[in-house]
């Protein structure tokens, strides 16, 4: 073969190589993706799949991730911050006063915040992120008819839980899963209502009454009632006029002071805040009153040590310390104050509350456009803020990989559709 013919032959085979190379990527994109929609169709109902799913997403997505673009990607907030919870969350394992094993068991909850740079990444290099949003509604919508069934035939149920209505997990779960879906189909539904697509319409609208309905009839997290009434007023400021706004919330209170009215399950767990409230100690309901003394004492371990907080995995000693000589619910040892803010603030102080904060205010920015993944995005952030409120939900294993799946998909859907507008010209230069 003469040297000629070897040049010639060159550019050919490396064009055969790139070719190849190229099919391999576009195929391990969307194994990719059909692991995320995998991901977030297993959240309502095991957290054991979820786990292994999200692994298995992480072995898949990196071999193609293209590393000097994502470390680039690093230095955007919605990205940094979460590392940056992290790193303190390791780093506070060297200053708390607990055993190794509670330091090292105190990062579980937290690491799975570093999976959201990587689903914003991923989902800013690919357009099936509504594979995923779909994925979910339909699971959740399969959860929400066995709830309808279990709730008249107990026996169906899949899976032993303490609450009828509720065929697995729990209803605090099942009731965020259930307002997520219920909110995220309202701007679907406003805008099937403005091209006059009334079959789309009342599909829309029927599916978000049943979610809502399921959670006042059958099964309902008392929280839910709190981000629900944020998420509306949030819905209406955002996409309707004064006029349509004032109708939608005096709907709105019309509806509820009728569900009020007949449903007796509803007001029953209204008015258990007044029992548990008085309660005293924890062999009968005590939800309000444990909270209260939680918080109480959060405070004061905060007080404690402001700045850096007691380190990472602390707060359960923290607890055991307060508790000797004490009875009732002040002798109660826990490691979960049940609001996230107290969470961060007993384990990393001041810092840690700057942080948290911060990650918030970032991911609520990524969310500032019109389109629909914008406003699913908005729907988690400010979901999560609310009911963290009450519950440590950013922490907790459903509600937290709600948040990283929800954030990271939506965000990377809406940063893509930025670069998108702006033009690459522009994009590049920022």
């Amino acid at each position: 073969m003469t040297i000629e013919s070897r040049v010639l032959r060159a550019p050919t085979r490396l064009s055969h190589w790139h070719d190849r190379f190229q099919r391999w990527r576009q195929s391990a994109l969307l194994a990719a993706d059909l692991l995320a929609v995998m991901v977030a169709a297993s959240l309502p109902w095991s957290t054991s799949a979820t786990s292994i799913l999200v692994v298995l997403w992480v072995i898949v997505v990196a071999p193609i991730i293209d590393w000097e673009t994502f470390l680039r990607d690093l230095a955007h907030p919605s990205h940094a911050l979460p590392v940056l919870f992290v790193a303190l969350a390791i780093l506070g394992i060297l200053w708390a006063d607990g055993p190794w094993a509670a330091r090292l068991h105190g990062i579980k909850p937290v690491a799975k915040l570093l999976m959201i740079p990587l689903f914003i990444y991923h989902f800013q290099r690919t357009q099936r992120a509504s594979w995923v949003f779909i994925a979910f509604l339909a699971s959740c919508t399969l959860l929400m008819t066995l709830s309808w069934i279990v709730l008249f035939v107990p026996s169906l149920k899949p899976a032993r839980t303490l609450t009828a209505g509720v065929p697995v997990k729990n209803y605090i779960d099942q009731s965020q899963e259930f307002a997520l879906c219920a909110f995220a189909l309202a701007l679907p539904a406003l805008i099937a209502l403005r091209r006059e697509n009334w079959k789309l319409t009342a599909g829309y609208f029927a599916l978000m009454l049943t979610f809502i309905a399921n959670m006042l009839l059958v099964a309902l997290a008392r929280t839910a009632l709190i981000y629900m009434a944020a998420l509306l007023v949030l819905f209406a400021w955002r996409y309707l006029s004064r006029r349509s706004m004032l109708t939608l919330l005096a709907g709105a209170i019309v509806a509820a002071s009728l569900v009020w009215a007949s449903s007796p399950y509803l007001r029953q767990r209204i008015a258990d805040i007044g029992v548990e409230y008085q309660a005293q100690d924890i062999s009968g309901i005590a939800s309000t009153a444990q909270r209260l003394t939680y918080w109480r004492k959060s405070m004061k371990f905060f007080a404690e040590a402001p700045l850096l907080g007691h380190g990472t995995g602390s707060i359960k000693a923290q607890f055991e310390r307060d508790a000797i000589g004490r009875t009732g619910l002040d002798a109660e040892i826990v490691n979960n104050p049940h609001n996230q803010t107290l969470a961060v603030a007993v384990q990393w102080g001041a810092v840690g509350v700057i942080l948290l904060y911060a990650i918030w205010l970032s991911h609520l920015l990524l969310f500032t456009r019109r389109t629909l993944a914008a406003w699913i995005g908005l729907v988690v952030v400010v979901q999560n803020v609310v009911s963290s409120l009450l519950n440590s939900h950013l922490f907790d294993f459903h509600e937290g990989w709600l948040y990283v799946v929800g954030v990271g998909v939506a965000g990377g859907t809406s940063l893509r559709g930025a670069v998108r507008r702006r033009g690459p010209l522009e994009a590049a230069r920022s």
